[in-house]
């Protein structure tokens, strides 16, 4: 007999809902019977009926600035699904750079981002039956990945976090999965040259692996692949990372 979905029912909030991975969750959430999504976005103004016909409503968002996590968390009392899909890659090296700052801003959307919102709602999880948690996060933070400059570290720091969240909320029954994603066809992977994931599919795995369970769930033929060559040969996938390094267009600093 199939499992029924956790999303079937579900009040959930999505951060960078807007387009990318994160439209594809609040429609895949509304397609799985979600009852009400929360559509995170910083510029609600340039919104161009991306959530025509779902149930979503659009919340003002910036992960970044506590205030407006606190004003959302406020205005969002009966979530139970919260999905950190926000992110930041700004597609410069992390020593050799002319944007020192970059590395920051990358650590500050898609770490403490990740952190900020798991503050806010954690109680309003624990409120409503524990409720779920999805982070989505990347093979760059499974493993290092040079030519993704401070996004790899970044994104690293947020799977750490993930299995500390599971273990501080685990009294209230609140679930955390990690979604490895690899490459997927969005306007952060543009320059990305190669295969690449439907985002509809990205999140089908992610939410049929939270239906499971699961903690840590790799999303994609990339994803699987680049972890399994990682764990087989650390260093020689390494020696590969440095050879696309060089070959990768980068503000390079020099």
């Amino acid at each position: 007999m199939p499992r029924p979905s956790k999303a079937v029912g579900s009040v959930a909030l999505v951060t960078g809902a807007n387009r990318g991975i994160g439209l594809a969750f609040v429609r895949e959430l509304a397609a799985r019977g979600a009852k009400k999504v929360y559509a995170g976005v910083r510029s609600p103004d340039t919104l161009a009926g991306e959530f025509a016909g779902l149930p979503a409503e659009v919340v003002p968002l910036d992960v970044t600035d506590q205030a407006a996590v606190a004003a959302a968390a406020n205005a969002c009392p009966d979530v139970n699904l919260l999905v950190n899909n926000a992110g930041l890659f700004t597609n410069t090296r992390l020593v050799r750079t002319t944007d020192p700052d970059a590395a920051r801003r990358e650590m500050e959307v898609n770490y403490f981002g990740v952190l900020n919102m798991t503050r806010a709602f954690a109680p309003l999880l624990g409120a409503n039956d524990g409720g779920y948690i999805v982070n989505v996060l990347s093979v760059a933070g499974a493993f290092p990945a040079p030519f993704m400059g401070g996004y790899s570290p970044a994104k690293a720091a947020a799977l750490f976090l993930s299995s500390i969240t599971r273990s501080e909320l685990a009294d209230q029954g609140t679930e955390v999965i990690a979604l490895i994603v690899g490459s997927v066809d969005t306007r952060m992977a543009g320059h990305v040259q190669g295969r690449k994931e439907d985002p509809r599919d990205i999140v089908r795995a992610g939410l049929d692996a939270l239906d499971r369970g699961e903690h840590v769930t790799d999303t994609d033929f990339m994803a699987i692949d680049a972890r399994a060559r990682y764990a087989r040969d650390p260093a020689r996938y390494e020696r590969g990372m440095t050879r696309l390094l060089k070959a990768t267009v980068m503000d390079t600093g020099r």
